[in-house]
């Protein structure tokens, strides 16, 4: 996922040490990943951890504004001496509605604080996910959550075998030959109508089979690595656990 902190361009390197001086003038430095037609917004703090020994804090579909003012009125909570606490609501946050905290999975972590690990290289860190609630006030895990909010807002303590926005049984594409014969999915299409392929790559048309979501990353863990694969992209490897190699698909390209 690509980060960005409300510059266009700007290196890895410059980023890091933009995020130092920020971190040493104002306590933390805010991260934000604009959304694509596929992938949902987010937000996070770097610095937490190292100025008031507070989990780092992420949240998801806010608008950048929104976001930042967020997680810095956050900061000036722990700035008073107080802390977030995770599983209670709070009414403070938002104007009109309630927010929640939960604890990020540590296996989440490496999706979504690219710039935080970055900083704190080897030392780790905790991270709580601010979740905020629909326009009847509701919680995700909570009877009649709006729908269309559902997947703009993944929940990161959990989710962590299953990271893909989609239901676990959502319809998928793959192979007679994975299917049937074993064979590893080298090479995953997640095509421009949202349709996803998972393929061994000897297929031809007739051996393509439907399955869902679920049974493939049950049966490979390892393709939870490209969950985030946005519209119009495609990964390919050489061996189950080998690096994934990402590409734009071809506008003329036949599936």
């Amino acid at each position: 996922m690509k980060e960005e902190d409300q510059h266009d361009c700007i290196s890895r390197e410059d980023l890091l040490e933009q995020t130092r001086q920020n971190i040493e003038q104002f306590g933390l430095q805010v991260i934000m990943v604009s959304s694509t037609e596929y992938l949902p917004s987010f937000a996070y703090s770097v610095g937490l951890e190292k100025t008031y020994k507070h989990p780092e804090i992420i949240c998801f579909g806010l608008s950048n504004d929104l976001a930042h003012k967020i997680i810095n009125d956050i900061a000036e909570i722990l700035k008073k001496g107080e802390a977030i606490q995770s599983g209670k609501v709070y009414d403070e946050i938002f104007n009109n509605s309630r927010a929640y905290f939960l604890n990020v999975d540590k296996r989440n972590i490496p999706d979504y604080f690219g710039s935080a690990l970055n900083y704190y290289q080897d030392k780790g860190f905790d991270a709580l996910q601010l979740i905020w609630t629909d326009r009847n006030d509701k919680f995700p895990w909570e009877e009649n959550f709006e729908e269309e909010f559902l997947f703009i807002q993944p929940l990161l303590d959990r989710n962590a075998e299953f990271k893909f926005y989609e239901p676990k049984n959502l319809t998928t594409f793959t192979t007679k030959q994975w299917l049937e014969e074993s064979k590893p999915i080298l090479r995953v299409v997640h095509d421009n109508d949202g349709d996803w392929q998972f393929l061994t790559g000897d297929q031809m048309p007739d051996d393509i089979r439907i399955v869902a979501l679920e049974e493939l990353i049950k049966s490979d863990q390892t393709l939870n690595n490209v969950f985030d694969l946005d519209y119009g992209e495609e990964a390919e490897r050489s061996s189950v656990g080998g690096k994934w190699t990402r590409y734009k698909l071809e506008d003329d390209e036949e599936k």
